[in-house]
C-alpha cells in the first residue's frame, strides 16, 4: 500500500543531501573505491539523487523505517509538552467556559489552587498524555508521506515554486487522521477539566460519558476539532517551514551547513514559536467551541457559536498564545532533537533546482 509513497520519497525535490544515489533500477548504487591516481568520472546509468550521504544516518530517507521514527518523533514532541502545559491548558479552558468565575490567568489559577489545591491543576493529564502522543504519531509521520507524495505528484520545478501549498496540503492531510485519534480523549480531557464534581480520572471519566450520551459523546467534538487543529496544523508545518528558511537565508551568519547541531535546533526552536504565535490566533476561535461544546450536554457547534457571539470567541487568547507558542517551539525543538538523536536525515530548507536557474539565467 506505502510502495508508491516510498518509491515517491526517493525521487522526491525535498529530499536530504545525505539520501543514497541510486541506478535505474531503483536498487541502491554499490560504491567502490576508485583505483590510485584515478580521477572521478560519470558512471553509465546512475541518477544521481543527492549531493552526499551521511554516514550517521540510521535509515534512509523516505524508507519505512525513516517514516516510523519521524512518527516516533511525533509522539515524544506532542505527548510530552501537551502534558507539561496541562495546568496552563486547565486554566485556559476554564477562562473559556466559565469567564465570569475566572476573571483571567492569574486569577483562574488562584481559584483553582484554592478550591482543589495544588493537584488540581493536574487533572486531565492521562488522557492529555495519551491523546496528543496518538496525535502526534498521525501527525508528524503522516506529515511526512504526504510531503514526499504530493511533491512527487507536481514534479521537482513546480514542487519547489509551489512548496508552501505542499506544505499546507501534507499538513491538512496529516490532521484528518491525527484528529480522529485524537478526539475520544480531548473530550475526555475537557469533560474532567471543566465540569465540577464530573471526573478526577481518565478511567472514571469514560463510562460516565458514554452511560449519558453513548459513542458520540467522544466523536461529538471532531468535526470543531478539525476546524481548530486542521488551520493550526497547516500554519505549524508550512509557518515553520517558511520561517526556517528565511531564518537561514537573511538572519543566521552563515550558511546551514557550517553550523551545529546545537544551532541548528536554535533556528528549530525560534522558527517554531514564531510558527506558534500565528497558531494561536488562526485556530482559537474553534478552540473555544471545542472547550464548550465537549462541557455542555447536548450541545451543538452552531448554538455555541450563536450564544458566545464573536467577543466571546476570543476568551483565553492571550494565555493560549504563550502555550500554543511555547508548545510549538518545544515541540519543533523535541522533534528535531529526536532526529539527531536517532540519526535520522534532517533535509535542508529547499533549493531552487538546477532546471529552474537555467531557465532563469535563459530570461
Amino acid at each position: 500500500m506505502f510502495s508508491s509513497f516510498f518509491q515517491a520519497a526517493r525521487n522526491s525535490p525535498f529530499r536530504s543531501p545525505f539520501t543514497p544515489v541510486r541506478c535505474d533500477d531503483g536498487q541502491p548504487a554499490v560504491e567502490s573505491e576508485p583505483a590510485l591516481g584515478s580521477g572521478p568520472g560519470p558512471v553509465v546509468g546512475r541518477e544521481i539523487a543527492a549531493a552526499a550521504s551521511s554516514q550517521s544516518d540510521s535509515c534512509e530517507f523516505g524508507s519505512a523505517k525513516y517514516f516510523a521514527l519521524c512518527g516516533i518523533g511525533g509522539i515524544l514532541s506532542c505527548g510530552t509538552t501537551h502534558t507539561f502545559v496541562v495546568p496552563l491548558d486547565l486554566v485556559k479552558c476554564r477562562l473559556q467556559v466559565d469567564p465570569a468565575k475566572y476573571k483571567n490567568l492569574i486569577h483562574g489559577f488562584k481559584v483553582t489552587v484554592a478550591e482543589e489545591g495544588a493537584r488540581g491543576l493536574a487533572k486531565g493529564w492521562f488522557p492529555t498524555l495519551i491523546g496528543y502522543s496518538a496525535q502526534g504519531l498521525c501527525k508528524f509521520g503522516l506529515y511526512e508521506v504526504f510531503k514526499v507524495k504530493y511533491a512527487d505528484i507536481l514534479g521537482e520545478e513546480k514542487a519547489y515554486l509551489y512548496r508552501t501549498y505542499v506544505y499546507l496540503a501534507a499538513s491538512a492531510s496529516a490532521e484528518v487522521f491525527a484528529d480522529i485519534a485524537l478526539a475520544p480523549f480531548e473530550a475526555a480531557k475537557v469533560k474532567i477539566q471543566t465540569v465540577p464534581g464530573f471526573a478526577n480520572t481518565f478511567r472514571e471519566a469514560v463510562p460516565k460519558m458514554y452511560k449519558d450520551e453513548g459513542i458520540t459523546a467522544f466523536y461529538k467534538g471532531l468535526v470543531p476539532l478539525w476546524m481548530r487543529q486542521i488551520p493550526y496544523t497547516m500554519m505549524k508545518f508550512a509557518c515553520f517551514e517558511r520561517t526556517v528558511e528565511l531564518l537561514y537565508k537573511y538572519v543566521v551568519p552563515k550558511p546551514r551547513i557550517e553550523c551545529s547541531k546545537g544551532e541548528q535546533l536554535i533556528v528549530t526552536f525560534a522558527a517554531g514559536y514564531i510558527a506558534g504565535v500565528f497558531c494561536a490566533v488562526v485556530s482559537h476561535p474553534a478552540d473555544v467551541v471545542v472547550s464548550k461544546l465537549n462541557q455542555t450536554k447536548g450541545a451543538s457547534a452552531i448554538g455555541i457559536v450563536k450564544s458566545l457571539g464573536f467577543m466571546g470567541m476570543w476568551n483565553g487568547l492571550g494565555p493560549r498564545i504563550i502555550m500554543i507558542g511555547t508548545l510549538t517551539a518545544l515541540q519543533w525543538f523535541i522533534y528535531d532533537g529526536v532526529k539527531v538523536a536517532l540519526g535520522i536525515p534532517r533535509p535542508p530548507p529547499p533549493e531552487m533546482p538546477a532546471s529552474l536557474k537555467a531557465k532563469e539565467k535563459s530570461k
